[in-house]
């Protein structure tokens, strides 16, 4: 007879492994919103260049009505929301919107920074394609309110959505969904009017708002993508587990 040992005990598991992390589905709908807004950009963009920025039709006709109902108090009132579009304002918007993304005074220091930053190179970005397209004003005989450089893209409209769009991130990180859909609802309407009075208070043909909300929302998709940058992820060992090693074990 023979000695039979003990029974083999389970074959140890190597560790396999996968492959590399690879872009997960959150990436994706950033990059195809600002595929899209940027191709209509282009498009428009290029119907400006190609006219030498003479006005399309409905332009005209959306310049001339406004220029024909600048009566009180709606010029007033659109002088005053117009305002709120450029200066300080917007980078008022960015500064809080880091402040409420941030987890701690260092979060809040580096999200301010980064949302400060987005806001003024989409500002640069406008500023050499308006520069560069030198799309003419509306005649200044029928301007409501003070304005100055080329028209295309609306330095207002490019700004005020930007400035909105970074506000409403900083507040999706710090409220719940719907608090934060009801704010992101209040963000719109403000960076819509913004544009709109542009338009009427005559100192910008509406492709030119149009094209500033498009080139907008293109540089917010793609800064989207940063956002591990501006708001990095905590460390899991930080989250009230062991870091590697830290355990001793009991023999």
């Amino acid at each position: 007879m023979t000695a039979s040992g003990p029974p083999p005990g389970p074959e140890p598991q190597t560790a396999r492994r996968g492959p590399g992390p690879r872009p997960g589905p959150a990436v994706r709908p950033p990059l195809t919103v600002a595929a899209v807004c940027a191709a209509l950009f282009t498009a428009t963009a290029v119907t400006v260049s190609v006219r030498h920025g003479v006005p399309l039709a409905p332009e005209r006709a959306a310049v001339h009505w406004s220029a024909a109902h600048h009566g009180e108090p709606l010029r007033s009132l659109a002088r005053v929301l117009t305002a709120t579009g450029t200066g300080a304002v917007p980078y008022l918007l960015a500064v809080l919107a880091g402040l409420l993304a941030g987890r701690d005074t260092r979060g809040r220091l580096r999200a301010v920074g980064c949302a400060v930053l987005v806001l003024a190179a989409g500002q640069a970005i406008r500023y050499g394609l308006m520069e560069l397209l030198a799309r003419p004003r509306p005649p200044a005989v029928d301007w409501a309110g003070p304005a100055s450089g080329y028209a295309f893209p609306s330095g207002h409209a490019t700004t005020s959505v930007l400035a909105a769009g970074i506000l409403a991130w900083g507040i999706a990180r710090r409220v719940g969904p719907a608090r934060a859909r009801t704010w992101w609802a209040v963000l719109a309407l403000w960076a819509a009017g913004v544009g709109l009075t542009r338009v009427y208070l005559a100192v910008h043909w509406p492709g030119d708002v149009v094209g500033g909300w498009l080139l907008a929302a293109t540089l917010l998709c793609l800064a989207l993508l940063l956002e591990p940058l501006a708001v990095p992820r905590p460390d899991p060992a930080d989250r009230g587990g062991t870091r590697p090693g830290s355990a001793h074990s009991h023999e």
